[in-house]
């Protein structure tokens, strides 16, 4: 697949910045196609900037700038602190189709 990495978007659509420890998108790598869906292999754990609101993940094609092919959208969940969003693998898939 061409998505390389997975990052964390707000409610808008946005991409996270900033906090400390910084938010960043995370490296993944992808099941054998399941009836079309394919699923990352493990749990991704993001760190999560004070004030932000997680609202959906997006599959990059680098760790920065890159492709966004879209993904999906998750129940808002908003941070009053720094902390950690563990996006859950068997909840998380995309339809692949060969190219």
């Amino acid at each position: 697949t061409l998505i390389t990495h997975i990052g964390l978007v707000n409610a808008t659509g946005t991409e996270l910045t900033g906090g400390s420890p910084a938010y960043a998108r995370q490296a993944v790598t992808w099941t054998t196609a399941s009836g079309g869906v394919i699923r990352p292999t493990a749990d991704l754990t993001f760190n999560i900037p004070a004030g932000a609101t997680v609202g959906g993940w997006r599959g990059y094609s680098a760790s920065t700038g890159g492709t966004n092919y879209g993904g999906a959208d998750l129940t808002n969940e908003t941070y009053a602190g720094q902390g950690e969003y563990t996006l859950l693998a068997a909840s998380t898939g995309i339809t692949h189709s060969a190219a």
